[in-house]
């Protein structure tokens, strides 16, 4: 990597990091501010008495309708989450990053406010608010990527980085959830939320590029923030994200809100496990980089081809991921409460592992200059298999009679089937290297 703006690129890295950590993925820590909103009277009036045996109304009041209007808000929010990727991709490769920038804090500040702002009356503004506040989050981390190509063959590692900050910012709202506790009011700590727009404004204009980062960076390219040229970079492709859309409809299962302080403190442990996809997610992009370099000294006695090493380096990591998913399925489907501790741990890891290497493989399989739509066609088509969360939260809740038995096992088959992914990537590898045993 040259070393000319050395500084500044680890300034870029470092606080690009920290957006990612403090405000990109907030919404997957919904259930910690579901907490308080629900403590706030939102949607309360939903809520009905509950008769007891001989039609007197007891103290416990049957509150399924309110449960299902905040699914039905995470429903909507994670959609867009993956759906608006695919436009905000391709307005990230159209008109670069700075337009890119402005758009995401546009969004995110109009959110933030409106949560701020918004009481039990006006419940019904979370449903623009949280999908606004989703799409600027992505944007963030779309516009943050490409940070990964000024470090040259750190790069997976520094991709699935990120995401694994993405996902962890979803304890952002477990700290306001505990400030609340503590007194600190909800209007308060989105005020905050709003007011750090200006940090990402000076970022944009001082650290970010007003186009787009190249990879490989040429010989003589300078890093600054108004010298950044805007040249065609090389990215990569993703990872089949049907685990993306199962992860979060598991997610909801383990997400559910059931009463006292019981759920208060599961819901603490979901979100505070949360945090530590950060640290979990560049193991993915670790073991990529260090086996595209293994496979690239072995290139030079096969003669295999840049793209063929570069795949062969993602194998491994795909394959690892699909048993993450796997296991995390498996252990949400078993209806033992403690053991869901262990669930907790299985969804953060396999889930920053699924961004991530998703991130990192596109980047590795496909041109960078099509990154942007790439990563956001993948990310729509699991917004769309995600619908299906409200529906079957409802079928659960409804006609299953709250027993998940049947659906846990078709999304433990379905997680069967991403086991395909690395096997065709391996298969391709193995065909264009025209050796049997190489990969």
């Amino acid at each position: 990597m040259p070393g000319q703006g050395l500084p500044l690129r680890v300034a870029t890295l470092l606080t690009g990091l920290l957006e990612c950590l403090g405000f990109a993925g907030v919404l997957f820590g919904w259930a910690s501010l579901v907490f308080v909103f629900k403590t706030e009277h939102y949607f309360e009036e939903l809520c009905e008495p509950d008769a007891g045996p001989m039609g007197n109304v007891t103290g416990e009041a049957d509150c399924k309708a309110q449960d299902e209007r905040f699914s039905l808000i995470f429903t909507l929010a994670s959609f867009m989450n993956n759906f608006m990727t695919f436009p905000a991709g391709f307005i990230f490769d159209r008109f670069k990053t700075t337009v890119a920038r402005l758009i995401a804090i546009f969004l995110y500040t109009s959110a933030t406010l409106t949560i701020a702002f918004t009481s039990a009356d006006s419940a019904p503004l979370l449903f623009l608010a949280m999908p606004m506040l989703t799409v600027g989050g992505i944007l963030f981390l779309i516009t943050n990527l490409q940070v990964g190509n000024l470090f040259g063959k750190h790069r997976s590692t520094i991709i699935t980085l990120y995401n694994g900050a993405f996902d962890s910012s979803s304890a952002v709202f477990l700290v306001i959830k505990l400030l609340y506790e503590q007194g600190v009011s909800l209007r308060a700590s989105f005020i905050f939320l709003s007011v750090c727009s200006a940090w990402h404004v000076g970022r944009t204009f001082l650290l970010m590029p007003r186009g787009h980062i190249p990879y490989p960076l040429p010989p003589n390219y300078s890093y600054g923030a108004f010298c950044v040229r805007s040249v065609h970079s090389r990215t990569d492709t993703t990872e089949g994200e049907k685990n993306t859309a199962e992860s979060d409809k598991v997610e909801m299962q383990t997400k559910e809100f059931p009463p006292a302080k019981e759920v208060s403190t599961y819901t603490n442990a979901f979100a505070i496990t949360q945090f530590f996809g950060v640290l979990c997610a560049p193991w993915n992009g670790l073991l990529m980089d260090r086996l595209k370099q293994k496979y690239q000294k072995e290139a030079k006695n096969t003669g295999s081809s840049a793209t063929t090493v570069a795949l062969r380096s993602a194998v491994p990591s795909l394959a690892l991921t699909s048993l993450l998913c796997l296991g995390f399925a498996l252990c949400a489907s078993v209806p033992i409460l403690p053991l869901q501790y262990v669930t907790f741990i299985l969804q953060v890891i396999s889930r920053s592992f699924l961004y991530g290497g998703n991130a990192a493989f596109l980047t590795l399989a496909f041109p960078s200059e099509h990154f942007g739509k790439l990563f956001g066609l993948v990310m729509a088509l699991s917004a769309i298999v995600s619908l299906l969360q409200f529906p079957i939260f409802t079928f659960i809740r409804g006609p299953l009679q709250n027993d998940p038995l049947y659906v846990n096992v078709m999304l433990v088959l379905a997680t069967v089937l991403t086991f395909v992914h690395p096997i065709m990537v391996y298969w391709e590898c193995r065909q264009e290297s025209g050796s049997p045993g190489t990969v």
